[in-house]
């Protein structure tokens, strides 16, 4: 029957809530595997010159402001992103020297933000998974009791357990998404690395 099949799967998803969901006790809303780091430090993607004034800079020079947009675009391939940096910083040793502090800088920013972006997503469908759960438990307690009342209301049944099945669809597609979504800021963080990496090389 329909509705001991909802029953059965709201339990397991429950369950699934407890554990998996609170790995660090710093960071209860955060639901990945990996350990949450809340920032890019500077220091594990630059060992390049001092930035000095790069960062409140960048954005004042508009080549430089486009070519940060498109290399920090998921859809931008390392690649071709790794080639662009080079072709970019042409010229003699200072010219790379200035611009690629610019560009260095204006990836980190972003990259960040868009990394910041991700991890505040992340916690935000948690807690909205926190409330479906609760909703799915008092939805399925619910229709125990429509189903041990004498005589059952099969109508009232039937829409109840048509219900459970949705939200227990959209419970489990958000959880896959989750699953998805957590392995994105460890690929920024790559992509960052290897992007800061190919601006040093281009300006020893």
């Amino acid at each position: 029957m329909k509705w001991r099949t909802a029953i059965g799967i709201v339990f397991l998803i429950a369950a699934s809530t407890g554990g998996c969901l609170a790995a660090d006790p710093r960071y209860p809303d955060w639901p990945c595997v990996q350990a949450k780091v809340p920032e890019i430090s500077l220091a594990a993607v630059w060992a390049g010159p001092p930035l000095d004034d790069a960062a409140n800079k960048w954005k004042n020079d508009a080549k430089v402001s486009a070519l940060v947009s498109k290399l920090a675009a998921r859809k931008t391939l390392l690649e071709e992103a790794q080639q662009a940096i080079t072709e970019f910083l042409a010229g003699s040793a200072a010219e790379k020297a200035e611009t690629g502090k610019l560009l260095f800088a204006g990836l980190f920013e972003t990259l960040n933000a868009q990394r910041n972006s991700v991890l505040s997503g992340l916690e935000r469908v948690t807690r909205k998974q926190r409330e479906a759960a609760d909703k799915i438990r008092s939805d399925t307690l619910a229709l125990q009791a429509l189903q041990g009342a004498s005589p059952p209301d099969q109508p009232k049944i039937d829409e109840l357990s048509n219900q459970l099945v949705w939200e227990t669809r959209i419970f489990e597609d958000r959880r896959r998404v989750i699953g998805f979504v957590c392995e994105v800021p460890t690929a920024i963080d790559q992509r960052l690395f290897a992007l800061a990496r190919v601006i040093q090389q281009e300006m020893e």
